[in-house]
């Protein structure tokens, strides 16, 4: 009766301690779960022993239960300790559109052994924390805002300075475009048959996509109500004799 009085004081002074810190509600739970079982099993032994009973044996058996139980759940023991990982540390947290574990999603709840994320065509992903852990973690949401990467192509007998001046035209008419950081258009590349323009405005993370559909448009009627060449990929056309 004791013992269970101390194990039962025990506990509350640890859960008090973790809610003091702000420890995710999930993870205070399971380890005082956890820690009250290792409490109990050690005031029942040592009640054991004070009435005589040898306890070496159970002891000894517990041991090896304890051994095979931890190689049975080494998969679950690392998701959790993932878990909990990502509960101190938040890499990310709900509502994030993150990419990690050989997937990508908005972030709609953390628990101890896996992560659950929808991704952006409505399917539900649930990724083990240990996979979300280890490797690269790419948090779309972390900043706030993002830069789209568009490409607009002229042909060589095009006015770089028209077509940069019409760009930029089109792009700052989006009222989503931000002024800070400031959108750029610039020469990225000269092909074969084109030369390529970058566009890089800046947008909040929530426009990022209806953004970038709006604007592949606009710079595209833009483009033809200015007169500038779009250039088209040149095919070769194979013309195969067959003998009668």
């Amino acid at each position: 009766m004791v013992g269970r009085w101390v194990a039962k004081m025990l506990i509350k002074v640890l859960q008090n301690m973790m809610e003091r810190a702000k420890v995710d509600h999930a993870v205070v739970s399971f380890t005082c779960s956890l820690a009250h079982a290792g409490l109990m099993v050690f005031v029942v032994l040592a009640a054991l022993g004070q009435i005589g009973v040898q306890t070496t044996s159970f002891i000894a058996v517990l041991g090896a239960a304890g051994l095979a139980v931890g190689l049975a759940l080494q998969g679950s023991l690392a998701n959790f300790a993932s878990g909990v990982l990502i509960i101190i540390f938040r890499p990310f947290k709900a509502g994030d559109y993150v990419e990690g574990g050989g997937t990508a999603g908005v972030v709609k709840t953390i628990h101890i052994f896996t992560t659950t994320l929808t991704t952006l065509d409505n399917k539900r992903v649930i990724v083990p924390n240990s996979k979300m852990m280890g490797d690269n973690i790419i948090n779309y949401s972390a900043e706030g805002t993002r830069r789209l990467d568009l490409t607009a192509s002229i042909s060589y007998g095009d006015s770089i300075d028209t077509a940069k001046s019409a760009l930029m035209d089109e792009i700052t008419k989006d009222p989503r475009v931000l002024k800070n950081p400031a959108p750029f258009v610039g020469v990225s590349s000269m092909s074969d048959s084109s030369i390529d323009l970058a566009v890089r405005p800046w947008v909040k993370v929530s426009d990022y996509w209806d953004v970038f559909f709006a604007l592949n448009e606009a710079i595209k009627k833009r483009i033809e109500a200015e007169g500038l060449c779009i250039p088209f990929p040149q095919r070769d056309v194979h013309l195969y004799k067959h003998d009668a």
